[in-house]
Parts: C-alpha cells; structure tokens; sequence
C-alpha cells in the first residue's frame, strides 16, 4: 500500500505543532526516556558520558534530538514520494559509520523509536491518535532500516 498522503501530512503537521513548541524542553524529554528505557545508552552519546544528568543546555543534545525528528519527518515525505527513505550517500555512510563505532546494535533502535513516539505523544496531547502513531512508526522505521543497512555493509566491508 506504501506511505499515504494522510500518513505524510500527520507527521509532517505534528512535527510543524512541535517545532512551535519547546524544542529544547521536547529535546530533553526524548533524552531523559532513553535513558528511562536504557540507562546503559547514556555511554553511546558523548553528551552525555561524563555527567550524573542531563544537561539543559546542552546544544549537542538538542541537536541530536531534532535531527531525529526532523529525519524521521524526511523519511515521511521521501516514503509517500519515492516509496522509499532516500538518505544522501555521504550522510548515510556518516550514520553508519557513528552508530557502528558506538556499538549501537538493533533493540537501541527500539529505543529510540519508543522515546520518539512518546515525546510527540507528549508533545501533541489530545491530537495524537492511533493513525499518527502508526505513521511516525513507519517513517522511524524505515529510517532505521536505512541506517542499519549501511551499518551491516560496512561491518561486512
């Protein structure tokens, strides 16, 4: 059936609501379920190494955390267009290469996946349902699958 027109414009509002919002506060929320879920991956994030909590102001871990949602946001709106996520080679070989060398391996990818969808659950209240769920799922997903494709290639290499 592919990515829908619906599914796309869910994430792509929702991520929209949300960049209106606090993006600093949201970034700390998504942090702070990691590391709920997974103590241990606080290790994997140099920001987060050498500290006892998470820091507030922190530009590194804002910027992390957007570009999380905001690639996610891509994913949509390449998966309706193209029926496929379309990560540019170098940036991909980039996301390979990092989450290889901080031995990320795949139940950190659920994770993360689970912090992202609770922070937009958080972030969008009464306006998050069911349908926006499964479209921020499948968009993550498929982003995910990306990386971890170039993960395996270049631990294969």
């Amino acid at each position: 059936m592919g990515f829908t027109d619906k599914q796309e414009a869910l994430v792509k509002d929702s991520w929209e609501f949300m960049k209106q919002d606090d993006i600093p506060q949201l970034s700390l929320r998504f942090f702070s379920l990691i590391l709920e879920i997974a103590p241990a991956a606080k290790n994997m994030f140099s920001f987060l190494k050498d500290s006892d909590e998470l820091p507030q102001n922190n530009p590194k871990l804002k910027a992390h955390a957007v570009k999380v949602f905001k690639m996610t946001c891509e994913s949509a709106i390449q998966l309706r267009e193209k029926r496929e996520v379309v990560v540019g080679e170098t940036t991909l070989k980039y996301l390979g290469s990092i989450h290889l060398q901080k031995g990320v391996a795949d139940p950190h990818f659920e994770v993360v996946k689970e912090a992202l969808l609770r922070t937009v659950e958080e972030a969008m209240g009464k306006k998050w349902n069911d349908e926006m769920k499964e479209a921020w799922a499948e968009a993550y997903d498929q982003l995910a699958a990306a990386i971890k494709a170039e993960m395996h290639a270049e631990a294969a290499a």
